[in-house]
């Protein structure tokens, strides 16, 4: 059902476009809970989850439901500190973890300060009340990753969907539920076992990302 919905929502973005020429500077999401899907455009459900964000922290964590029933679905707990650069990869079962380099800070619930605007379009119906919803689409490049994104945020900055494409490979990221703040502060601090835990040096040719989590 994901796969359908998240590819059938992409599709009408694209087919529904309006142009607006007006000038846009990139805004910024406020905190925000809610639940994100990811799905490549072979059809393959990668991970369902919720995720917790700091917006002026700029946190991010992200559990993924083990209870959704796939077997492409990945079981990933991951913190991210993009100002400090770092992440924790969480296993909260065993109560161990590992803290790594993050090079990339590109994520799909914040657009980025050098992304440009395209376009605005409406999904579904815009004539009819409650029947649509106008979003603002942005474009660019990843950092640090060869690759670009669409952005797609509501009038309020709400993140909507997310494309990601790469030589090797395309990802859906959609955000439902979402909800204008913290639920859970705790979420975002590093578990107590996770400390004292050292930096792992990075391969070389390797990019840690919020991204690369999902490949």
């Amino acid at each position: 059902m994901f796969v359908v919905l998240t590819l059938v929502f992409f599709v009408s973005l694209s087919a529904t476009t309006n142009a607006d020429h007006h000038h846009h500077h990139p805004c910024h999401s406020p905190n925000m809970t809610g639940q994100i899907s990811v799905v490549s455009l072979k059809g393959e459900v990668k991970a369902y989850g919720t995720f917790t964000y700091d917006s002026t922290g700029k946190k991010l964590r992200f559990r993924s439901n083990e209870s959704y029933p796939t077997n492409s679905s990945l079981s990933l707990d991951f913190l991210m500190f993009f100002d400090k650069g770092v992440f924790y990869e969480i296993d909260a079962k065993n109560q161990s973890c590992e803290k790594k380099s993050l090079q990339s800070v590109d994520h799909p619930l914040d657009i980025p300060d050098d992304a440009k605007f395209c376009t605005t379009l409406n999904t579904g119906s815009a004539s009819i009340e409650g029947e649509g919803l106008k979003v603002n689409m942005w474009t660019g490049s990843m950092h640090n990753v060869k690759g670009t994104f669409s952005m797609f945020v509501t009038m309020g900055c709400l993140p909507v969907a997310t494309l990601y494409s790469t030589d090797s490979t395309t990802f859906l990221f959609s955000a439902m539920e979402v909800e204008h703040d913290i639920k859970e502060p705790d979420v975002l601090m590093v578990p107590s076992y996770c400390e004292h835990q050292p930096l792992e040096e990075t391969p070389e040719g390797t990019v840690n990302s919020f991204f690369n989590e999902f490949v």
